[in-house]
């Protein structure tokens, strides 16, 4: 279809109208509408662009930048890096002359992080937003920034297929929506009958017979098959090749890693029919002319934080109903389709809806790092379009402070003042031209310093899908494993380096594999990451030559990235030990680092146990030496004497600790004098935890504290302090000023301290105004009890008010005092202010009744 015939072409005017009048807009098209190649040459072509400025569009994927910029430059007519380029992570293809410029999101961010103005860029479109990565959530978030701030030139253009327009139209105010229908014929949704078992048959195999089902059944059109990954794609290749019922059928992969003249022969126009096998890239990013069959596996590779690890990982899990339904929309472009997937129409309503937005699902380090080199230091007062979990934000910013990349969160403040952020450091900078996660990052210029970045590399793409090496095999697979990979005393990392290269050598045999429990199709996938690592520090001028592997230098480049998860056992008789950041764990059984004191674990499983308690698993394990801690972390390392309270010995003592950050790796005792002052903070801690009683501190020290807190309330002019709780802790820590120990507090005096807190004119009166003991008109003395609130009770037995009358008050009449009434049993019968009125109205009535009860006892 020539360009100008595509449905977007509706929208041209009121794209280019909207632009100028607002410079904000959002576009909601259906994939094959025209809008990731057309627009972009709208804003050309219209004069939307400054002289010599570019329009950045933004893809999710690699693949769909490279290919949209072919496209682009073959309809303009030009070459590709001329006026139209693209510039993806190991790859660029741009000049002085691109006016067009298809990139990948990380790209435009970190562009953003090292010039805030984003000279030579006119307008930026973010197409397939409704995919909410998380760099395009954020760099969506800093264009708005700039465009508010420094460049109000800046156009922003917002495209998706798919997308709930209204929180972003909100949240980009003052913003037109345009929408476009494009044009779509009906897809046909078939579903399997019964669930598909892939590990019984094989998706790839599953695929290949609905293509031949399904080929039999239709005479034209070609096919689209979604796979999850390169490895699946391959295999469904090989399957469909060697089907004869496909035998006219022409096949071709199409992912991210392979080279583009063979992205660029699948998608190629030919007289045969043919089936290409994709991965999500063909979802929305691409689309491809002629196809009316969509084999949809239901599968994709999903990014997401791996709390056990501490790194994003990309595994395979179930699409949603949504990418479903895009995938099906591919068959339905040229001409009527079908769709057919290999699941039950049941399990289907079983799918979520939709995706969750990158930024709550993926570990937020990088993208943090990268705001805070933007001078963005408090992330959290970031115009986040949807702001991540605050403990997400928190995990990041420690996990950067703890690589060096970011300074330590100051936590010294006034209350109420927020702590001050984090800024980024030289390290982090550095760290930052590495398109990798920051644990990486970090290993890499630490490997690079030691030598050895090839060993490292391995090892980060050893981590980036599950273990691949089994658990829990038979003995007979445990001796073998023994025989061929020797033991390992050193890092649980060099075990599996020599399983990826045994199975690598055995071309990932699976008999040879299963003979020392590999699993071979997760050590296949670790040769191409391996190659990216390489790739990548290989860009960054780091030496990947082969040289001999120093295993104490790759030990520290672990510690490098993982300084936050370093453990020291507890006792060489159990596995148990602490972490820093005042964690707990048990060491795995099946990690071949047994015998070491200090370790690093690259990965920390917390298990649901019976209860609802939590068990932390400590796995993927390397021994460390303790002089490695203050080589790499000077300023983490201390020697330090610290007081503390000994629970056992109920007593406050002086120790010589050496720690890594909060972990202690080494406590004595010192016989350094324990300074007073922190021994009666700590013993007074303990007090008022109630862990510790002072016998001496009694009801009626509590009392006393009442009357004093009473008299400052009653009598104002004799300027008395209240006593409130902070105080009680003073006064505690006062008793227990110049004492080391529970013996020595427990029976000591406390009342000579609280009168301390009275001058000795208050001191003087109080007895006066506010008595313990109240002596009445017929000289017997009765207990005055005094509450924080309502007036002060008299409590007397009825025989000793006889001959008392009229009404109490204290303090010169200024405080009245209620009259409690007791029966011969001590319990309380009236509560009166007037004994007057008692005995001439109460006393009748109860007399006859307690005088039967108590005929022994005086009644008049």
């Amino acid at each position: 279809m020539p360009p100008r015939e595509l449905p977007i072409y509706e929208l041209e005017n009121a794209v280019v109208g909207s632009l100028r009048a607002q410079g904000r807009l959002i576009v909601q098209a259906p994939t094959g509408s025209g809008k990731s190649t057309q627009i972009p040459q709208m804003l050309f072509n219209h004069g939307l662009l400054a002289e010599r400025g570019e329009v950045v569009v933004l893809q999710p994927r690699r693949l769909a930048a490279r290919m949209l910029a072919k496209r682009v430059a073959e309809e303009v007519g030009t070459r590709i890096g001329d006026v139209v380029g693209y510039q993806i992570r190991l790859e660029s293809r741009v000049s002085e002359k691109t006016r067009i410029r298809f990139v990948t999101e990380g790209i435009l961010l970190r562009q953003m992080s090292f010039d805030a103005t984003l000279r030579g860029v006119s307008a930026i479109v973010f197409d397939e937003f409704h995919e909410r990565h998380l760099y395009g959530d954020i760099s969506l978030a800093r264009a708005v920034q700039i465009q508010q701030t420094t460049r109000p030139d800046l156009k922003i253009v917002v495209m998706s297929a798919t997308l709930d327009a209204g929180a972003l139209k909100s949240y980009l105010a003052p913003c037109e929506v345009l929408v476009s229908q494009g044009r779509s014929f009906p897809v046909r949704v078939e579903y399997l009958t019964k669930t598909a078992n892939f590990e019984q048959e094989p998706v790839w195999d599953v695929a290949a017979r609905e293509c031949a089902r399904v080929a039999g059944q239709t005479s034209s059109g070609d096919f689209l098959v979604f796979m999850p990954g390169a490895y699946e794609i391959s295999r469904t290749v090989q399957a469909i090749q060697g089907d004869r019922a496909l035998r006219d059928f022409i096949c071709f992969p199409l992912h991210g890693e392979l080279p583009p003249e063979q992205q660029d022969r699948a998608v190629a126009r030919y007289e045969a029919r043919k089936i290409i096998v994709s991965t999500n890239v063909a979802e929305t990013s691409l689309t491809i002319d002629g196809v009316t069959v969509v084999i949809d596996c239901g599968l994709a590779r999903v990014a997401r934080f791996d709390p056990n690890r501490g790194i994003n990982t990309l595994l395979i899990e179930k699409i949603s109903v949504a990418s479903a339904d895009q995938r099906a929309g591919r068959a339905g472009r040229t001409a009527p389709g079908v769709c057919v997937r290999l699941w039950t129409e049941r399990e289907h309503g079983g799918r979520a809806l939709q995706e969750l937005p990158e930024v709550k699902r993926l570990d937020l380090s990088e993208v943090v790092l990268t705001l805070k080199a933007s001078g963005i230091d408090d992330v959290g007062a970031f115009p986040w379009l949807e702001k991540p979990d605050a403990k997400g934000l928190e995990r990041a910013e420690m996990l950067l402070a703890d690589l060096g990349a970011v300074s330590a969160v100051s936590k010294e403040r006034d209350e109420g003042t927020p702590p001050t952020p984090g800024r980024i450091t030289e390290v982090g900078r550095r760290m930052l031209r590495f398109p990798v996660h920051p644990r990486y990052a970090r290993m890499l210029i630490e490997a690079d310093a030691r030598g050895c970045v090839r060993p490292v590399a391995l090892m980060a793409a050893l981590t980036q899908g599950r273990s691949f090496l089994m658990r829990g095999v038979p003995k007979d697979v445990e001796d073998a494993r023994e025989d061929t990979l020797g033991e390992e005393h050193e890092s649980d990392f060099f075990l599996l380096m020599r399983v990826w290269r045994f199975a690598d050598k055995a071309s990932y045999s699976m008999d040879a594999c299963r003979r020392l429990g590999i699993h071979a199709q997760g050590s296949r996938a670790v040769g191409p990451l391996f190659e990216q690592f390489l790739e990548i520090a290989e860009k960054e001028g780091l030496d990947v030559s082969e040289q001999r592997v120093d295993g104490v230098a790759v030990r520290k480049c672990v510690l490098a990235g993982f300084s936050d998860q370093l453990a020291k056992r507890l006792d060489a008789g159990t596995l148990r030990c602490e972490l820093v950041h005042k964690r707990k764990g048990t060491l795995a059984r099946e990690s071949a680092i047994q015998k070491a004191t200090l370790l690093v674990a690259a990965e920390v499983s917390e298990i649901g146990g019976r209860g609802g308690e939590v068990n932390t698993l400590l796995n993927l394990v390397t021994a460390i030496e303790e002089p490695w801690l203050k080589e790499l972390f000077p300023d983490d390392y201390v020697n330090a004497t610290t007081v503390s309270y000994d629970e056992s010995a109920k007593r406050v003592v002086a120790r010589r600790e050496r720690r890594f950050r909060d972990l202690v790796i080494e406590a004595k005792a010192s016989a350094d004098e324990v300074p007073l002052d922190a021994a009666a903070a700590l013993l007074t801690q303990q007090v008022l935890a109630g862990n510790l009683k002072l016998e001496a501190w009694d009801e009626t020290v509590e009392q006393w504290i009442v009357r004093v807190n009473r008299l400052a309330e009653w009598f104002p002019e004799l300027e008395v302090n209240s006593l409130t709780e902070a105080d009680r802790a003073t006064l505690v820590e006062q008793i227990c000023y110049g004492e080391l120990g529970y013996k020595d507090i427990r029976d000591k005096p406390v009342m000579p301290t609280l009168r301390d807190w009275l001058t000795a004119e208050q001191l003087a009166v109080i007895d006066d105004y506010l008595p313990e003991r109240l002596t009445m008109a017929n000289g017997r003395k009765s207990r005055i009890s005094y509450a924080k609130e309502g007036p002060p009770v008299l409590s007397a037995r009825i025989q000793e008010l006889y001959g008392v009358e009229g009404k109490f008050t204290l303090g010169n009449g200024r405080v009245p005092v209620k009259i409690e009434v007791l029966a011969p049993n001590q319990r309380p019968i009236q509560v009166t202010d007037d004994l007057t009125n008692f005995w001439r109205e109460q006393y009748p009535k109860v007399k006859a009744e307690l005088s039967r009860r108590y005929p022994r006892h005086e009644w008049r």
